[in-house]
């Protein structure tokens, strides 16, 4: 097996049991297709196909590529960067019901990669190894130090759950903080309409760049509207202007949003 690469932020995970656990999180059966993320040496693809899941796997390192394609010969392997492929055109465009993306991913490139797996047409599960930080804000409260923009997005149009810890020292090499694994499931009715998603994204970032603020404070210098003009969108969802940002759960923001939409505010 190559060493693992630091600045391709690689930690390979190879105990067996823990990728079978994966791979069974994943639901992936025969007449699925999995696109794997980053999938290394290929322990977690041999998982995959071994369900009889057609598996296609991106894979940045060229001098994995090789072994890879020799450990799991029935797997379509990709050399490409999974920031710049296009998932659902690289797994053949296959029915969203029978499509999963998985894979034990850097943490360098967490967020860009959860909103890329987000983007429609979103995959039937969204199956992560994420660093153990990130899977507590993923599945944060409202009211809580986890709660944040991130758990916004996410939360508006997928389920979250949390399904495992997996302690550093099961990586080689091992990272300096433990990962956990999220499952990601589309909601049937997501709370911001597609065509909207990058906007709400970024009103929610920008509120809770504000979260130490008032909410009327902060709605004020993002829209950069005056008081009497803010006022409206919050009477509309009823939220009195004196609360803070991370108080809102997901359903209140995606209201708020659209108010504030409706009175005029675009994004930049």
């Amino acid at each position: 097996m190559a060493p693992a690469k630091r600045r391709l932020g690689q930690h390979f995970l190879t105990d067996p049991r823990i990728l079978s656990r994966i791979a069974d999180a994943s639901g992936a059966a025969a007449g699925d297709t999995v696109l794997e993320i980053g999938p290394g040496p290929g322990g977690l693809t041999e998982a995959l196909a071994a369900r009889g899941a057609r598996v296609v796997a991106i894979e940045r390192d060229a001098d994995l590529i090789d072994g890879l394609r020799r450990r799991v010969p029935n797997a379509e392997v990709i050399e490409g960067d999974a920031l710049e492929v296009d998932w659902h055109e690289a797994s053949g465009s296959p029915d969203p019901a029978r499509w999963i993306v998985t894979g034990n991913i850097p943490y360098n490139i967490t967020s860009p990669l959860l909103e890329r797996a987000l983007s429609p047409p979103i995959a039937r599960a969204v199956v992560f190894l994420v660093q153990e930080e990130v899977a507590e804000r993923l599945a944060a409260r409202p009211g809580t130090r986890e709660w944040g923009a991130l758990t916004v997005g996410i939360t508006a149009v997928a389920r979250v759950e949390k399904l495992l810890t997996v302690r550093a020292g099961a990586f080689k090499p091992p990272p300096k903080v433990d990962s956990a694994l999220v499952r990601l499931t589309p909601l049937a009715v997501p709370l911001v309409a597609a065509a909207q998603v990058a906007d709400f994204r970024r009103f929610t970032t920008g509120l809770f760049g504000f979260r130490r603020k008032q909410l009327g404070r902060g709605l004020r210098e993002l829209t950069g509207w005056p008081t009497e003009r803010v006022l409206g969108p919050l009477v509309s969802v009823g939220l009195e202007p004196t609360i803070r940002p991370e108080q809102l759960g997901t359903a209140m923001m995606a209201r708020l949003f659209a108010e504030v939409v409706d009175a005029g505010w675009r994004s930049e």
